[in-house]
């Protein structure tokens, strides 16, 4: 009896799936896709956008994230609430992520990382993880993009952080990675290629003070920015909307600002929750490539044969 049920279970669940593909058995649920995108401290901004999904009760289906949103990723899709994310960040600081070091390959370690998320993390292991998470670094051999989504999560998400000229590269399965922003400044493909019929992009485009660089990290940083803003069409293409909570007069290492930086995820996402809500009330709705505040673009959906 019992391989009985387990038999009906699984005809139901395909029959489940057979009718969201094809449309029928009525309004479908759209599989909706956070890519969260790299922003150090600024990352803080993402609890901020966690909280207000889940008071919305907007499911999310698949996670990927870049650098900063790889670690707050890890963290909730192993089951940390919004809660103790907001305890944590108000918590951390520098010194619990990096350590200065004297090498030729960068000027500090974020070997302390690996301390620091073995003391936060529920869960170690993607396969352990409540929802599906793909984490994001660089090859710094080949440039290639790399995405992890099984096995170990500490160095993964290490990895994903190795933020170039400032922490040293990580060795992961052989290979050299460094931080994923150079290949997924927002992980929007990733996430895409997981299964998520909806991706919902957030960026932490930052900037600079107006009293101009303090040091070489702002020099390098918004180097940084700038080169990938101007190479942003991929990832911006494969996202149906685009939220910059707005973080550009915060520091890369502002985390006792986390207060603030919360509150600026919220406000922006608070903006463009009509247009997630849309998504779940019909699948005939425009899909949108938006940046809210402003909008930047609208992608018809194609029409029917």
């Amino acid at each position: 009896m019992k391989a009985l049920r387990q038999v009906a279970r699984t005809v139901r669940a395909f029959g489940r799936e057979l009718a969201r593909g094809s449309g029928l058995g009525g309004q479908q649920t759209p599989a909706l896709g956070l890519a969260l995108g790299g922003g150090f401290a600024r990352g803080i901004a993402h609890i901020g956008v966690l909280k207000v999904l889940e008071e919305a009760q907007i499911p999310v289906c698949f996670v990927a994230g870049t650098s900063v949103g790889a670690l707050i990723g890890a963290a909730y899709c192993g089951g940390l609430s919004v809660a103790e994310l907001e305890e944590i960040a108000f918590q951390v600081r520098s010194h619990h992520i990096a350590r200065w070091t004297l090498s030729r390959f960068g000027l500090a370690s974020n070997q302390r990382m690996a301390v620091f998320l073995h003391r936060i993390l529920k869960k170690k292991s993607f396969d352990d993880l409540k929802i599906p998470l793909a984490v994001t670094a660089t090859d710094f051999g080949t440039g290639e993009g790399v995405s992890f989504r099984s096995g170990p999560l500490i160095d993964a998400v290490r990895a994903s952080c190795a933020y170039p000229g400032m922490f040293l590269p990580v060795e992961v399965d052989g290979r050299l990675l460094v931080d994923g922003m150079l290949a997924y400044p927002v992980p929007s493909v990733p996430v895409r290629k997981m299964g998520a019929r909806r991706v919902l992009a957030i960026n932490l485009k930052g900037g600079l003070n107006g009293t101009g660089p303090r040091h070489v990290f702002d020099v390098i940083g918004q180097s940084f920015s700038i080169a990938l803003e101007r190479s942003a069409g991929v990832w911006r293409g494969a996202s149906d909307l685009v939220v910059e909570p707005d973080v550009k007069g915060f520091a890369y290492d502002d985390f006792e600002r986390a207060t603030d930086l919360i509150r600026a995820g919220e406000v922006a996402m608070r903006q463009a929750l009509p247009q997630v809500q849309s998504w779940f009330g019909t699948e005939r709705s425009a899909r949108r490539t938006q940046t809210l505040p402003g909008v930047v673009g609208v992608v018809p959906e194609p029409k029917a044969s």
